[in-house]
């Protein structure tokens, strides 16, 4: 009888406890695109399409929190083809808030339809248009590289950057938080 290999499933990834206790109640993350999801840049191309770079890490973390029964939600000031596929993709067009210049209305109105309140709520934004679902969310997060008055107030400011895996690394955050981090970790590397 062969001896299953023995791996080692130890989670690698270290939080400050007081941004884990302020993440153990989340049930939603709404979130911007560009600057967030995407590095920022806009492509557009000579018949005025826009082009948009998405990172895979992003995405798997996204199918991740769903899995865990946190709902992600994109709020967006823009919208396009190319964001609507990519959210398709991942499941998550149904519930976008998408092409708003003023986010707070969109937010707290799919805040009341999930019964939900901005205490279970994170958000990560980079700029002005996020400042009031930031100020209001029980965990407000940015990337690196956010404008200086959300830099000032988020409660946690990603190493990675946007586009590359920032909210990926904020989707395992609310994973190690609220205690699923390591059963998907030992799932992934075994197989099961």
């Amino acid at each position: 009888m062969t001896e299953l290999p023995v791996f080692d499933t130890r989670p690698r990834l270290q939080f400050e406890t007081e941004i884990l206790l302020r993440a153990q109640d989340i049930r939603v993350l709404l979130l911007d695109v560009d600057g967030v999801l995407t590095p920022g840049d806009l492509v557009v191309g000579e018949s005025g399409e826009t082009h948009k770079r998405f990172s895979t890490l992003d995405g798997h973390g996204l199918k991740l929190l769903k899995a865990c029964g946190i709902a992600p939600v994109v709020v967006s000031g823009r919208d396009s083809s190319a964001l609507r596929t990519r959210l398709r993709e991942l499941g998550l067009l149904e519930r976008a808030v998408l092409g708003r210049e003023h986010k707070l209305p969109g937010a707290a109105s799919l805040l009341h339809d999930l019964g939900l309140s901005w205490e279970q709520a994170a958000v990560m934004g980079d700029d002005w248009p996020d400042l009031p679902l930031l100020v209001r969310a029980r965990l407000a997060a940015c990337p690196p590289v956010a404008h200086h008055e959300v830099l000032a107030r988020a409660h946690y400011r990603t190493q990675a950057q946007a586009g590359f895996g920032a909210v990926r690394e904020l989707c395992d955050l609310l994973l190690v938080a609220q205690g699923q981090y390591r059963r998907l970790l030992e799932q992934a590397i075994t197989g099961g």
